[in-house]
């Protein structure tokens, strides 16, 4: 039976398809994390991963082991919690980014209600430039949000290229300023459009600012405009639109997952469920 650390390893490559990325998730070395999924391939005599210069992916036989190492893992944790007498109380103070509302968090919170039951959990969900300032004024205890430009702390839950959102078949007329769907400042996705739209030199004008991700999946719904969004956290009913002269390519991002440190138990054990839940990330149906 391979170890809960190889293990480890392996759904962290597997769910960031990257060793750079699951290292960073794991606190490990690189190197460390290789040998890991080099050790786990030799003693079970299959290939798990398809590795080339610019992606990892599981093989067949890795996408089979997905499944067993998250109950082994699950397991291994429950032993843990029973034998060192871990159960976590007291309360957090949890700040969600508004792109995980419809989609992860849904996940992330069952798992860690029904593993932390006597935690009590205060939920805050916004911009990911508020949450920031939040966490910063000791507001909030930890927070996923998309990185601040600058911002180094946090491990990595994934990155991408943010893509222009809106309703299937919607096509913006180039030689009008493009209808923009946006949240207001200091939204990290409307800085990340404007500065695109600055350097492309194309023209704009702000259909519809709002606060909410359901406002503006509600004017996108209504074709009022195109948005900048997470391709991965898509709304359901919203189509990711191809690149164009008159859609400007979008800067790469990164969410990041930013708590106290591993000697806050509470935090950090949200913080794992955040990350065991970033990588299969599915979108929710339309609110």
């Amino acid at each position: 039976m391979p170890s809960p650390e190889l293990l480890r390893s392996f759904v962290a490559v597997a769910e960031m398809r990257s060793f750079t990325l699951a290292a960073q998730r794991l606190g490990l070395r690189q190197s460390t994390v290789s040998q890991h999924i080099k050790r786990l391939e030799e003693g079970l005599g299959r290939r798990l991963l398809a590795r080339d210069t610019h992606s990892v992916a599981p093989t067949p036989d890795g996408d089979a082991l997905m499944g067993y190492a998250r109950q082994v893992l699950d397991a291994h944790e429950r032993i843990d919690r029973f034998f060192t007498g871990s159960e976590l109380r007291g309360r957090i103070r949890f700040g969600a980014s508004e792109d995980f509302v419809l989609s992860g968090l849904q996940a992330v919170l069952a798992e860690f209600a029904e593993r932390h039951a006597s935690v009590d959990l205060e939920l805050t969900v916004g911009l990911s430039g508020v949450l920031y300032e939040r966490f910063d004024a000791g507001e909030l205890d930890v927070i996923f949000a998309k990185r601040r430009a600058g911002d180094t702390r946090g491990q990595v839950a994934w990155r991408e290229q943010l893509a222009w959102i809106g309703r299937p078949g919607i096509r913006p007329d180039p030689r009008q300023p493009l209808p923009l769907l946006l949240y207001p400042p200091p939204s990290i996705t409307r800085a990340v459009a404007l500065d695109a739209l600055e350097r492309a030199g194309r023209s704009w004008r702000l259909a519809c600012t709002s606060g909410s991700l359901s406002g503006l999946c509600a004017a996108a719904w209504a074709g009022l405009g195109v948005a900048p969004h997470s391709a991965r956290l898509l709304p359901r009913g919203l189509a990711a639109l191809p690149a164009s002269r008159s859609l400007p390519e979008l800067a790469e991002v990164e969410f990041v997952v930013i708590g106290p440190g591993q000697h806050h138990r509470t935090a950090a054990a949200l913080m794992a469920a955040i990350l065991r839940h970033a990588g299969p990330a599915q979108a929710a149906p339309p609110v």
